[in-house]
């Protein structure tokens, strides 16, 4: 049985997600208030606005002070000489290996709000597929890469 990864992602990437959902929900309530709006305007019946309000509060709690916590406490990734596994989910939980051998390139990200805090992502790609390990530290995203690319560079030579 492989071990479990320990490796943790940033605690600011808690803060991070939450400027993030804040942004997507400030456009939701954008579009409640409109709704909102056309019910007066059009004589509509009252539920239209007062189900976009509710539909409203609910993502609100759920994308700014729900998930982002349950997220950052599920993400863990481990980086092996064969492999790099990561795990991650808020209700389904997925565990991914990504073998050393199939590594094509490893990158870092960084866009204005992980900036913000510190934070960049490593993105790991293979022929097939991209896998990402969110808002690390600028430093440990960096280390991590060359790591990984390290250790790819040297699978690939051996076959």
């Amino acid at each position: 049985m492989k071990q479990f990864p320990k490796n943790m992602i940033a605690k600011n990437a808690i803060k991070a997600w939450k400027l993030t959902a804040m942004i997507y929900v400030l456009v939701l309530w954008l579009l409640t208030i409109g709704v909102f709006i056309l019910t007066y305007i059009f004589e509509w019946n009252f539920w239209y606005g007062g189900a976009a309000i509710m539909i409203s509060l609910l993502c609100t709690y759920l994308f700014i002070f729900l998930f982002p916590n349950i997220r950052w406490r599920r993400w863990r990734y481990e980086v092996f000489e064969q492999e790099v596994y990561i795990q991650h989910g808020v209700l389904i939980v997925s565990q991914t290996l990504v073998p050393m051998v199939r590594v094509q390139h490893v990158d870092t990200k960084q866009g204005p709000i992980l900036k913000r805090f510190n934070l960049a992502s490593v993105t790991i790609s293979t022929a097939a597929t991209t896998h990402e390990i969110p808002a690390l530290l600028e430093d440990d995203a960096t280390d991590l890469r060359d790591r990984i690319s390290t250790l790819a560079r040297v699978e690939d030579n051996d076959v």
